[in-house]
């Protein structure tokens, strides 16, 4: 089966949305969907850009846009207490998963969003991160145990690592057959690309 590579970070704002539509999009092309948890922090390192959500003036734009595109898109959308947060251990359970059922890792994926972004859980919290899984299925205690694996740790700098070298740079970020779109505003265009086999 083909596969849409979806890259993503924790703390991203249309990370989430585009999380949420991302599987529905891929399941109506007969494609799979890599789930690929990147840091922006490091990310950032190499661009040179600041987190857009912290400045003056765009900040309060992206918060409202974000606000709005939720209501557009139908999800639940609350913006979080605390942030930003580390995505580190979230995205250590996310990998966790996926290292041992990949056709589960969506529900682990949008688990953890929804506890961040809904109930308003501070997820960078390896507890708090591995008690969002538990009420998705999975093994609380095994989730916990993953955040502090270090095979699992080095897996995850090798994959940002290579999310880099694909020179990706933002969440969401997608790449379908070679082509890279950038954005939850991005997918009617990459629903498009699918639909046509490219334009």
């Amino acid at each position: 089966m083909k596969t849409i590579d979806f890259y993503f970070d924790y703390t991203s704002f249309y990370g989430y949305l585009g999380a949420e539509k991302i599987g529905a999009l891929a399941a109506r092309y007969d494609r799979q969907v890599n789930w690929n948890p990147i840091l922006l922090g490091i990310v950032f390192k190499v661009t040179g850009s600041p987190n857009v959500a912290t400045m003056p003036l765009k900040g309060d734009y992206m918060l409202h846009d974000v606000v709005r595109s939720a209501r557009f898109l139908g999800i639940p959308f609350r913006k979080p207490s605390k942030f930003p947060i580390g995505g580190q251990a979230a995205s250590r359970i996310t990998l966790w998963v996926r290292n041992q059922d990949p056709s589960r890792v969506e529900s682990a994926v949008l688990a953890l969003y929804r506890a961040y972004f809904i109930d308003d859980q501070d997820i960078s919290a390896p507890e708090i991160a591995a008690q969002a899984v538990g009420k998705a299925g999975f093994n609380a205690a095994a989730a916990l145990a993953a955040t502090q694996d270090e095979a699992i740790k080095a897996q995850h700098k090798a994959e940002v690592e290579a999310a880099i070298a694909r020179k990706v740079f933002g969440s969401p970020y997608m790449i379908i057959d070679g082509e890279p779109f950038w954005g939850a505003d991005r997918l009617p265009q990459a629903e498009h690309w699918l639909k046509t086999g490219g334009f």
